[in-house]
């Protein structure tokens, strides 16, 4: 890359999966090197007192986070926080100019009302939030490059938003028809210990949970109104399903033109993603498998219409924790700096 200087990164929240996932990306990334990595409740352990396995590769110390002493030594920050944590770190980062991704929900809103509406937290960071870009790079990747903050997508919107949005965005659908029936492995509910995440709990079982009511909703409907150009509503229900990574979302919604066929589909999605490396369309007749995905930052997509019922089925299979956390915020970092936006990202996943 003939880039002597490795830009100097830090992770606050390395001890999640998200930040384990950023830890073990960015450590082969060929342009940065991670100098800092911070978390309250770990603060003062080494990394490989939390992951072992990694001990060879890492021997950094987890510290406590102090924005000054951040800003001080990264020119980068991931924010791998819980919601409500980032808003507070955030600003005090961009002001000594740093570049912020945050992986949680607290800069994925334009309008900071639907944030408090359905995650309880009154904001003070009104000025800042307002620079957010939302970080799906598919749809937004002139934003991103402009940026000094981006709100990383959520799991289920990433997989669900790249179904829906050539349909959205070229009038093919009713937008109001638009269902979504997704399912996720358990690593999309974080490293904390939950009782519906225990293996007894879990395991050859399957359930929807918040249902009506699931908080990426808003999200996702906020991206639908942006490609749809006027406000948009859908019916998001999320399961989750006894493995450990991978999302498919299945999306439904009525076509407009009853005319259109799987094979017209298929030209319209992959003239729309011709410039999206991690968007792969499958041919005719064949339908995503999330363990395509898993371990790699690619997004599955495959199509099919019911000439019978008029309907669009799209099905979207992305690894949760790499295209749906950790991986999209690098390859939105790729972005921001001006990189080829496929560095330090895995290509291929693990397979079978």
């Amino acid at each position: 890359m003939g880039n002597l200087r490795r830009v100097p990164v830090g992770i606050v929240g390395a001890s999640g999966y998200g930040g384990v996932q950023l830890v073990r990306l960015l450590m082969d990334h060929p342009e940065v090197e991670v100098v800092y990595l911070g978390g309250e409740s770990s603060a003062g352990k080494t990394f490989a007192d939390l992951y072992p396995h990694l001990g060879s590769v890492v021997q950094l110390n987890i510290e406590a986070v102090d924005p000054e002493l951040i800003a001080s030594r990264c020119e980068v920050v991931f924010l791998s926080l819980p919601n409500g944590l980032a808003c507070d770190i955030a600003p005090k980062l961009i002001e000594k100019g740093c570049k912020v991704l945050d992986l949680s929900a607290d800069y994925r809103f334009s309008e900071l009302k639907t944030y408090t509406t359905w995650y309880g937290t009154e904001r003070s960071d009104r000025t800042i939030a307002k620079t957010a870009v939302y970080g799906l790079p598919e749809l937004y990747r002139d934003r991103i490059a402009e940026t000094n903050l981006i709100g990383c997508p959520g799991c289920y919107p990433t997989a669900s938003l790249l179904a829906l949005a050539p349909l959205l965005k070229q009038g093919l659908i009713i937008p109001e028809t638009a269902i979504i029936d997704a399912k996720s492995g358990t690593s999309g509910g974080g490293r904390q210990g939950k009782i519906n995440l225990l293996l007894a709990e879990a395991d050859n079982s399957l359930a929807a949970y918040n249902v009506a009511r699931h908080r990426h909703t808003p999200e996702i409907e906020q991206i639908c109104s942006d490609l749809a150009g006027h406000e948009v509503t859908v019916q998001f229900t999320p399961h989750l399903i006894p493995m450990v990574r991978g999302i498919l979302a299945t999306v439904y919604a009525t076509l407009r033109d009853p005319g259109l066929v799987r094979d017209d589909l298929i030209t319209i999605y992959t003239a729309f993603y011709r410039n999206s490396p991690w968007v792969k369309i499958c041919n005719s007749g064949t339908y995503p498998q999330t363990k395509w995905a898993c371990g790699s930052n690619s997004c599955y997509i495959g199509i099919e219409v019911d000439p019978r019922t008029r309907r669009v089925i799209v099905m979207s299979a992305i690894d949760n924790l790499i295209k749906g956390q950790a991986g999209q915020a690098i390859q939105c970092m790729n972005i921001m700096m001006g990189w080829d936006e496929t560095l330090g990202l895995p290509k291929v996943g693990f397979y079978p």
